[in-house]
């Protein structure tokens, strides 16, 4: 069993990212779920995003980083949206990582000094999401996969952006239940030799 860090989105640690964290519980992971946001929820992406300005990304970082800082070496990173950013700079930054999953965003590498090269990585997103094609994370997305040994890009069918989150208006019911399954067997696929997740 994995031990994850699971980090929200622009509109925050919504009931919708706190199931799909029950949901990999309920598999007998141990999943955190740090509040970045300092317990505020936003309706609309815009209105996150704007509070994640004010606050600062470089902040919102850090607050990712002191959130595992007494936490074992041996994590999976895990990151919604926004959340891909302390997800992903754990995942290459704090040595003993286990493994990374991004969720409708990835950043460049060179942004954190490169990837890991024994670290699996997988990135889903919708095709036609174009806050995921339109700002680059795309093309970080299919440099990672040249990049790491270990690498998988899942796109859906579909343009929406955070739909795995069932408390919002976006959430697509099919492709969320894919990515979950997707996770759950890249999760056990950990303990093992064998990733095809």
């Amino acid at each position: 069993m994995a031990e994850v860090f699971l980090f929200h989105h622009a509109q925050g640690l919504t009931p919708g990212v706190t199931a799909f964290a029950d949901a990999l519980r309920g598999e007998g992971h141990t999943v955190h779920t740090p509040d970045l946001y300092d317990g505020h929820i936003f309706d609309t992406l815009d209105a996150g995003l704007a509070y994640a300005e004010k606050t600062g990304f470089d902040e919102l970082l850090e607050r990712g980083v002191r959130a595992v800082a007494d936490s074992p070496a041996e994590l999976v990173h895990i990151g919604f949206s926004l959340g891909v950013l302390p997800a992903q700079k754990l995942a290459q930054t704090r040595a003993g990582a286990r493994g990374a999953v991004f969720v409708h965003s990835c950043a460049p590498s060179s942004a954190f000094g490169g990837w890991p090269s024994q670290l699996p990585v997988r990135v889903h997103a919708m095709e036609e999401d174009r806050l995921f094609t339109d700002e680059g994370d795309a093309d970080a997305a299919r440099a990672l996969v040249d990049e790491a040994p270990d690498a998988v890009l899942h796109l859906y069918p579909g343009d929406l952006h955070l739909f795995a989150d069932n408390s919002l208006s976006s959430y697509d019911a099919e492709a969320a239940a894919l990515l979950l399954d997707r996770t759950l067997t890249f999760l056990r696929s950990l303990d093992s030799d064998h990733r095809d997740a």
